[in-house]
């Protein structure tokens, strides 16, 4: 009977264990913060009632690069729509001329991202803040005139 019930418990214990890996996507839609929500593409360079839009792309590749090195930015509130489609991890965070965090998006696979910030005129600094990453050359500039 002994040997009967071990049969029994380990399929139940990998069925359960499949059966919650399956439902941890759900809760990653859960995961939200003020600066950062996951949309649809946009278009490049558009102005929306609320700012301009921005649109930046990781290597679809997977290569450890973003689509450009250099985004343009009238000063004002600015949306960042970030895509990745590469198996890689990626996110975007922008730094001001000090080096002051101001705004990040979360790191993310197969689906496109933004986060919202307001600029005034000068230069930024993004880049993804994986490990390794930015050293490998995943980093731009932002320039606000």
């Amino acid at each position: 009977m002994k040997a009967s019930l071990k049969f029994l418990v380990v399929p139940l214990a990998v069925g359960a264990l499949i059966f919650a890996g399956c439902g941890s996507n759900d809760s990653s839609d859960d995961s939200s913060s003020t600066d950062t929500t996951t949309t649809q593409s946009q278009p490049a360079d558009n102005s929306s009632a609320s700012g301009q839009v921005l649109q930046l792309a990781a290597d679809p590749s997977g290569a450890l690069a973003y689509d450009t090195t250099e985004l343009s930015a009238k000063p004002g509130k600015v949306t960042l729509d970030f895509t990745n489609e590469s198996p890689v991890g990626h996110n975007v965070v922008i730094e001001d001329s000090g080096g002051k965090e101001i705004a990040s998006t979360d790191v993310i696979t197969g689906q496109s991202t933004t986060a919202e910030f307001t600029v005034k005129p000068g230069t930024y600094t993004f880049f993804c803040s994986i490990p390794g990453h930015e050293q490998a050359g995943m980093k731009g500039t932002l320039t606000v005139k």
